[in-house]
């Protein structure tokens, strides 16, 4: 039974100003394709061709659409009201979306299906919604560059999302926030030879540290995004207790990482309503919506770029200066490359190179020079233990106990058991994982988590046990040299013979859910046996190498 005063209220929305009588309701049931009222008297009413009735009163009661309808009586006291129904039972997918409670929700919407989403299960959780689009630097300074600007399509998207549902949509410029705390940055990082991650940058200062100080007036109870994870809030009994950021229940498409520089203050403004959905959940629901941008693709690459190619970004604004590409474990004069800062620690595209696969290993940053190897996955060549620097714990305090936590060193369902060993002021720690990895990249950020439960990430400062990939001193002091064209032509590469498998322990190279404390609860229980594998390219090279030498 819902209750009667949301139906005397959605009701008004049928009549175009022609309604003999307003009718008090008594009762109100749901039947899979026939919506009954009883009423005390009969009721004349002259309807539309498209009746409004069907967006007010969905959302109040939290189902679907209506779409025209038909009325007849059914007895001198009963009017009945029919339509065809779009059965949508969504109290599943309402539990993170605070559905016990009647709130004032800003919603970030992007034209994709995942905020749009987002914005929908908060909407039929009966809150009163405000759609917020953010509009950011790079879409006017590359405007140019496309036929069509970059975003139109976005602003299209979010436009008719809303529309759906008659919730107003405000766009919000941002550009010289954007620039100062996020593009400048990245920068200044870039030039430096380290690799930062603009979406923790982005979600940090922007979306949840902009754009929440430039709402903050309007006195919104939350701020809410597609963002896949899990926030609990205390009770209103337990208001001095933190707000928690926990795994969402699709772990390959978990977003936690991205948040996981988040302070308390900011954490207990925030709804994820997708935290309880897995991926191919929110594209079921988007469908049933009928949503416009139902089977748009997912957005891909780094968050601010859109459409713009990552090269593209930054010749424009770090420019190009031609260096050498030497190996590192010969010195070997390869090739030529247009800047350091177009290449990161363990990048394979974009090389060039005959006879590979060949990664980038370490960069000379002073002398502009990239050196690669063959050899990146070799189990002599892993590592461990490293250091991270501006440490945030999203509860504000730092772990009391730091020896069994868990570690992601970057976006995906893959874990670490670590070990945390703080350093004087508490800003600084060096990382102790469970096992090898290859490809730690000083700029990025490594997050930690007990259990379910993210406590907060650093940025990797730099490898500690070998202080990076080992090259060899011909290589630093070609490095050296101030005269590179006196290397002359770039040597002829040889196809590197094939070499024997290694032979592992994969209980020492692979982390599972089933190893850690971390019980993801998915419903299928399909990615319950996640393995993470460190050397699977490594595997996977081996093959491909075999393979080859048959033909």
């Amino acid at each position: 039974m819902v209750n009667p005063y949301l139906i005397k209220e959605a009701l008004p929305l049928v009549r175009p100003g022609a309604m003999a009588a307003l009718p008090y309701f008594t009762s109100f049931s749901r039947q899979i394709s026939t919506l009954s009222i009883s009423i005390s008297r009969p009721l004349s009413l002259s309807l539309p061709p498209k009746p409004l009735f069907g967006t007010g009163f969905q959302n109040r009661v939290g189902f679907a659409t209506i779409i025209p309808f038909s009325i007849s009586f059914t007895g001198p006291q009963i009017c009945k009201i029919s339509s065809a129904v779009e059965n949508v039972d969504l109290e599943p997918s309402l539990s993170c979306s605070m559905p016990d409670k009647r709130l004032r929700v800003a919603v970030l919407v992007s034209g994709g299906v995942d905020s749009s989403v987002a914005l929908r299960l908060l909407h039929a959780a009966g809150h009163s919604c405000t759609a917020f689009y953010l509009k950011i630097w790079f879409q006017e300074d590359f405007e140019n560059f496309w036929s069509d600007c970059p975003w139109e399509e976005d602003l299209k998207y979010a436009k008719a999302v809303c529309d759906q549902v008659d919730v107003p949509l405000e766009v919000v410029h941002l550009t010289n926030e954007y620039w100062e705390k996020v593009v400048s940055y990245i920068i200044e990082e870039y030039r430096c030879g380290r690799t930062p991650n603009p979406d923790v940058l982005c979600n940090t200062r922007i979306k949840f540290g902009a754009f929440i100080d430039a709402i903050n007036s309007r006195h919104f109870d939350y701020v809410a995004s597609g963002h896949y994870a899990k926030v609990t809030h205390p009770s209103s009994d337990e208001m001095d207790k933190p707000s928690v950021l926990e795994l969402s229940k699709d772990m390959v498409k978990d977003q936690t990482y991205f948040l996981s520089h988040l302070s308390q203050a900011q954490l207990r403004r925030l709804i994820f309503p997708l935290g309880s959905l897995p991926k191919d959940e929110v594209r079921k629901l988007a469908k049933k919506y009928n949503m416009p941008n139902k089977d748009r693709k997912d957005s891909q690459g780094i968050c601010f770029l859109g459409k713009i190619k990552f090269s593209e970004f930054v010749a424009r604004h770090i420019g190009e200066r031609e260096g050498v590409i030497l190996e590192a474990e010969t010195g070997d004069f390869l090739g030529k490359h247009h800047g350091f800062w177009f290449y990161t620690i363990g990048q394979r595209q974009g090389l060039r190179l005959p006879g590979g696969p060949w990664y980038v290993v370490e960069k000379d940053v002073e002398n502009n020079v990239v050196f690669v190897s063959r050899n990146y996955f070799s189990l002599d060549k892993r590592r461990r233990l490293f250091r991270v620097g501006s440490l945030k714990w999203v509860s504000g305090l730092c772990p009391d106990q730091t020896s069994q936590l868990q570690c992601k060193v970057r976006h995906g369902p893959g874990f670490y058991h670590c070990s945390l060993t703080m350093e004087a002021g508490e800003d600084v720690a060096v990382v102790h994982l469970s096992d090898d990895d290859q490809g730690l990249a000083a700029g990025q950020f490594a997050a930690f988590y007990q259990g379910r439960v993210c406590i907060g990430s650093g940025i990797i400062l730099e490898s500690w046990d070998d202080r990076g990939f080992p090259v060899c001193q011909k290589a630093l002091e070609i490095a050296r040299t101030e005269d590179k064209s006196k290397l002359g032509k770039p040597v002829k590469i040889k196809v590197k013979p094939e070499s024997c498998p290694l032979e592992t322990d994969d209980r020492a190279a692979v982390y599972t859910w089933k190893e850690s404390n971390i019980s993801p609860s998915i419903a299928d229980g399909s990615r319950l046996g996640i393995q993470m594998p460190v050397d699977w390219l490594q595997q996977l090279r081996e093959k491909l190498l075999k393979f080859q030498s048959k033909f």
